[in-house]
């Protein structure tokens, strides 16, 4: 019980950082070059929004692998039975 607690304790606050960091600046080249050539085209082009859609994008896959590494990691040891 403790092991699960100390692995959600630290799920979230690994999460939490992911959520509160600063501005990462997590463009692929192609998307960068998207960017710069409309931020050419006009002035007050902001990529705050881009930004935030690619690190979502990139949370999703972790997110999904720790849940099945979670599922897989429970299914493959039993519980076991405190001694009295």
């Amino acid at each position: 019980m403790k092991k699960l607690i100390f692995a959600l304790a630290l799920s979230f606050l690994l999460l939490g950082q992911l959520l509160v960091s600063p501005r990462a600046q997590a463009q692929c080249v192609m998307c960068k070059a998207q960017v710069e050539a409309a931020r050419a085209e006009r002035d007050d082009y902001d990529v705050a929004g881009l930004n935030k859609g690619i690190v979502y994008m990139m949370t999703v896959p972790y997110i999904l692998m720790g849940a099945i590494g979670f599922f897989w990691y429970r299914r493959t040891h039993p519980k076991r039975t405190p001694v009295a």
